[in-house]
């Protein structure tokens, strides 16, 4: 996906925060350690250094929704954040955000810290933002 088609996509899926544009895609996407996962109507970016990698968002299509992309992109990220000699994997999610966290905990995803207050909704409401980690072991390559 180009920088363009990832901004409309996050345009879609996010309000609050505000999605990101293309001119910050890009700056990312040129970034050490930043991958993209992108499949149809959905993607992942993440970024791996020094053994852990962190998912700097996901996105899925809303008319898209509720059909395994999600699992999908994420599952490609933990796969990327492996490949690049990541150990863990960290994200933050808005608590009240029910929908990813039910799919960030499914995945085994455990919450690790609280920004209290960190998100700000437009009718002044202060939302958590909740750290969440999961350790990636190596996978299994048949060898014991």
């Amino acid at each position: 996906m180009t920088p363009e088609a990832l901004a409309a996509l996050h345009a879609l899926c996010f309000s609050h925060p505000r999605p990101w544009s293309a001119g910050e895609f890009s700056a990312l996407l040129a970034s050490p350690g930043v991958f993209l996962c992108d499949g149809e109507h959905s993607f992942a970016l993440g970024r791996a250094l020094a053994g852990e990698a962190e998912l700097l968002t996901l996105a899925v299509h809303p008319g898209a929704r509720r059909a395994g992309l999600g699992r999908a992109r994420l599952a490609a990220f933990e796969a990327g954040a492996r490949a690049r000699g990541a150990e863990d994997a960290f994200l933050e999610v808005a608590a009240d955000n029910g929908p990813a966290l039910a799919l960030y905990r499914d995945a085994g995803y455990r919450q690790v810290g609280a920004r209290p207050g960190y998100y700000v909704r437009p009718d002044g409401a202060r939302i958590d933002a909740l750290t969440l980690r999961k350790a990636l072991p190596p996978e299994d390559r048949g060898i014991g």
